[in-house]
């Protein structure tokens, strides 16, 4: 599974040497390779107006392109607003907030990126061939796809510690600029021009993951919630800045605590543990049908509805499972 930006072909289709020797070693001879463009293929073909584009066919002869256009940028900020504005209106009629949750297409968001991740999953596992995936930079819906895609085959980071380093390796390493994408609070009305909710929309897919294979992964609500929030406002230096270059340059390191030395001190670490938790080994198939994409109350219905009786059932069910 190999992760990229584009390819700056630009409009005169310009040659990278280079990148098809790359690309070209990955495979054996007779071997066939998927890239996955996280844009539709008409955004794809608009780049190369700006020195963008995609990998010409005849440059990349073993390898096949396919488009599943995921939302960024803009698109996605207006989206998640909608939500919001729909989850904290409390006069809503049942048809009216229906529709309104059904207009900000928020779940749809969502089904479109556990497809893709499925998609890159099933060619890694049931076609047994090799991933690219990009976008434009690579640092937003493309590491999105890869991480889920991740979370989907390997049982490893389905654990605390193995999520932990995905969240390390797909995201924070790999340069998602969590400076640009969360400058203000994920509901505010003041919009920057780079912000989106990508990292939010992936916690989300996550969600959806432990809601469906509730038995699957090691650690619980508390946790996504917990680095939601952290990704907006932390005391902790993890989050900051764009990039690692920006990161040793601020020397982040240095002057500021880890998010996960904090969260695996033992007396913090049971918090986001999920009892029910039992090692599955298998690949987990997420179900992508209308009713199987629920919305992320715990998120955002926290302020409106209260959690009193589900906490309760939640310290019941530790209580149980310790008990036996």
């Amino acid at each position: 599974l190999l992760r990229s930006s584009q390819p700056l072909t630009g409009h005169n289709r310009r040659r990278c040497r280079e990148d098809e020797k790359i690309l070209g070693t990955i495979l054996d001879e007779g071997e066939r390779g998927f890239i996955i463009d996280t844009r539709s293929a008409q955004a794809a073909k608009q780049a190369r107006m700006s020195g963008g584009g995609t990998e010409p066919k005849s440059s990349y002869p073993q390898w096949r392109r396919i488009h599943r256009a995921l939302e960024r940028g803009r698109p996605l900020q207006e989206s998640f607003i909608r939500l919001v504005e729909a989850c904290s209106d409390p006069s809503l009629s049942m048809d009216r907030w229906l529709a309104r949750l059904d207009s900000s297409r928020w779940l749809s968001h969502i089904k479109a990126a556990l497809s893709t991740a499925c998609l890159a999953a099933q060619c890694l596992d049931r076609e047994d061939s090799k991933v690219l995936v990009h976008g434009a930079e690579g640092t937003d819906t493309t590491l999105l796809v890869t991480a889920l895609a991740q979370l989907i085959l390997d049982p490893s980071c389905r654990s605390l510690q193995g999520f932990q380093g995905l969240l390390e390796r797909e995201w924070i390493q790999a340069g998602h600029p969590f400076q640009l994408r969360c400058a203000h609070s994920a509901s505010s009305h003041v919009r920057g021009k780079q912000e989106a909710p990508i990292f939010l929309l992936f916690l989300d897919c996550v969600w959806q993951l432990s809601r469906q294979f509730p038995f699957s992964l090691e650690f619980g609500e508390e946790l996504l919630l917990t680095l939601f929030d952290n990704a907006y406002a932390s005391a902790y230096g993890t989050f900051l800045c764009n990039n690692e270059k920006e990161r040793r340059l601020c020397k982040v390191k240095e002057s500021t605590h880890s998010l996960w030395v904090w969260l695996n001190q033992p007396e913090e670490k049971h918090k986001y543990l999920n009892p029910l938790y039992s090692h599955n080994p298998l690949v987990i198939w997420p179900s992508v049908e209308p009713q199987s994409i629920q919305l992320w109350q715990g998120l955002f219905l926290r302020w409106i509805r209260p959690s009193q009786h589900l906490d309760e059932a939640w310290q019941e069910i530790q209580r149980l499972v310790e008990g036996n």
